[in-house]
């Protein structure tokens, strides 16, 4: 179980970005984190993953804790090793390495050396395009297929907990519904834990168990899927739609802020 208690973060010693959130991932579930782009969710997870270190931000209060031990003061390697596993905002593959190259990087910290042939077949079996595409240059696949290459690869870890961030960003939405069908199979045959970060709120709760809804760096909402799909607010401000079901213009909720209940 992951758990935050109260966390702060500040880049360079001076710039807070999140303030005291607090959030818990249970094992086994899937658990969406919603806001809007500049929000802090990215920078969450590279405080759970240790890849704040990075950009010169550290947590500066408050701790996570993984299985009741604490990590916010552990490096990147150290917390991979302990299968909490984060795959990166933008596709980001090693554009010179074939497919197959691209999602063995994602083992080289097993020791289980025998087992990496059977766990690239059951990446295959969630990407059947990925098995097509395995002898072709990362770097020349599809926006897609790229995607699907990053989620593969941190499959490839073994994660006990895998983090995703904005998987569907950028693609068409049959695509990301293909990819979220993916999610939910890996998460209920493999029990592993998902934390989703995700600005489509629509896709993100069709899948997840429980959502936080963060805004500039506090978490300001949270509930099962079922409440926050069923919440006013998340429908009006976050999915688009009136009290009466019926779609609203980008005109019409821009100044929501001032009729927002949860500030």
């Amino acid at each position: 179980m992951l758990k935050l208690n109260s966390i702060e973060v500040t880049y360079l010693n001076v710039i807070r970005v999140l303030h005291g959130v607090s959030m818990a991932v249970e094992d086994g579930t899937i658990v969406a984190l919603l806001g809007a782009n500049g929000a802090g969710k990215s920078t969450t997870l590279k405080a759970i993953s240790g890849l704040l270190h990075v950009e010169e931000g550290e947590v500066t209060d408050g701790s996570i804790e993984w299985n009741g031990q604490r990590i916010d003061k552990n490096n990147a390697e150290e917390i991979g090793k302990l299968g909490l596993v984060q795959a990166l905002e933008g596709r980001r593959v090693f554009g010179h390495l074939t497919t197959e190259e691209n999602l063995m990087v994602g083992a080289f910290n097993r020791s289980d050396r025998n087992a990496i042939k059977q766990d690239l077949d059951m990446v295959y079996n969630y990407f059947p395009r990925l098995k097509d595409l395995r002898t072709n240059i990362g770097g020349y696949l599809s926006g897609g297929e790229q995607q699907m290459l990053v989620i593969g690869r941190a499959m490839m870890a073994t994660p006990k907990l895998m983090m995703l961030d904005e998987p569907s960003l950028g693609l068409a939405p049959l695509l990301v519904e293909e990819i979220y069908d993916i999610i939910k199979r890996f998460n209920t045959e493999q029990k592993t834990s998902v934390l989703l970060v995700e600005q489509n709120v629509r896709i993100a709760l069709s899948i997840a168990h429980y959502g936080y809804v963060m805004e500039n760096g506090r978490i300001v909402l949270d509930g099962t899927a079922d409440f926050l799909k069923n919440n006013e607010d998340i429908k009006e401000f976050y999915i688009g739609l009136s009290a009466m079901g019926t779609k609203k213009s980008y005109r019409e909720v821009k100044h929501y802020k001032r009729r927002k209940r949860w500030l």
